[in-house]
């Protein structure tokens, strides 16, 4: 008897039980909106708590919970430097624990090794399966960070803009970032609203721009903070700057939206040459199935997918640096 399939159900099955308890655990904080309130109160009061005694509040920096299973908090506590940076949680401005994606990413693995090595009777295929269903998760939050981060970046010249002619008006430059934050949506004006807090708790403008920078990975918001930097120094015309900025910004804006559509037919063979191999089985699967059965009962048929496989992901990745140009 093979005792493999036998240790991945076992482990499979505890893992399900414990994405079960974690979902009912979230289901049950999110009905409770006054709970979950009063309870990150709590949590924010004795973090500020413990680094008064310590001898300094950080306010830059804040105990984000790991997973709301306390068993799981503490062993991702311990592993806190393998997991992916919580910078990019920041960044793809997720309000999830850590412990979700980690707790999917295992739940994938081991469904992924479970299904695949149940298919082919291998582990050679089985197990990049399941770590290529265990990234998923991580892709996803890379996603939203880009996602995040594009919309970020189309509102930024007009808050550019606002700022300048705030400026020019006689504001001084945390007034400039108050309007911006209360008069832009999210992700922009929740980010500069973290500004605007900073600033009002005593941080230090420098260190705020340096805080957002990091929260958000823009380059244009990086030539703001240094343009906003540099004026403080060596002094200048602010609003003028800004205002090159933001024109700078939105040319470029037009060039890339002119390189997508030139690159259009190179994207568009990619996604062809992605989707039509798995057409190709779906079609020959129901017309002839014992043909395609040989690709994955066959050791040679095996190898042969696992071939194509390469060179389909080789052929990607040809096409997508192909046709990716930076602006």
């Amino acid at each position: 008897m093979d005792i493999l399939p036998v240790v991945i159900i076992f482990v499979a099955a505890v893992v399900v039980i414990e994405g079960i308890f974690l979902f009912f655990s979230m289901l049950s904080r999110i009905r409770n909106p006054e709970k979950r309130r009063i309870a990150q109160q709590l949590r924010t009061l004795s973090h500020q708590r413990d680094r008064i005694f310590a001898g300094s509040i950080d306010i830059t920096k804040k105990k984000r919970e790991l997973s709301s299973i306390p068993w799981l908090d503490r062993v991702l506590s311990r592993l806190r430097r393998l997991l992916p940076s919580e910078r990019l949680m920041e960044q793809a401005g997720s309000t999830h624990p850590i412990g979700v994606f980690v707790l999917s990413s295992v739940v994938l693995f081991v469904t992924g090794i479970l299904v695949f090595n149940l298919l082919t009777k291998t582990l050679f295929i089985a197990l990049p399966a399941g770590v290529a269903l265990a990234s998923l998760p991580f892709l996803y939050l890379k996603f939203k960070k880009g996602k995040r981060t594009k919309k970020f970046d189309e509102q930024l010249p007009d808050a550019l803009d606002l700022i300048a002619r705030s400026l020019k008006a006689g504001h001084a430059f945390p007034g400039g970032l108050q309007m911006v934050a209360r008069e832009f949506k999210d992700p922009l004006g929740g980010e500069f609203a973290k500004v605007v807090d900073e600033i009002n708790f005593g941080l230090g403008i420098d260190e705020s721009l340096h805080n957002l920078t990091e929260r958000v990975d823009s380059p244009d918001l990086k030539f703001f903070a240094i343009a906003a930097l540099i004026q403080r120094e060596s002094g200048g015309n602010l609003a003028e700057i800004l205002e090159s900025i933001a024109r700078i910004i939105r040319e470029r804006f037009k060039l890339q939206g002119t390189i997508k559509t030139l690159s259009a037919e190179g994207r568009l063979s990619a996604i062809i040459l992605l989707a039509l191999p798995f057409f190709v089985a779906l079609a020959l699967s129901i017309i002839n199935p014992k043909y395609i059965t040989l690709l994955v009962t066959d050791p040679i048929g095996k190898k042969m997918v696992l071939v194509a496989l390469i060179m389909m992901m080789a052929g990607i990745f040809v096409i997508k640096k192909t046709v990716k140009i930076k602006v």
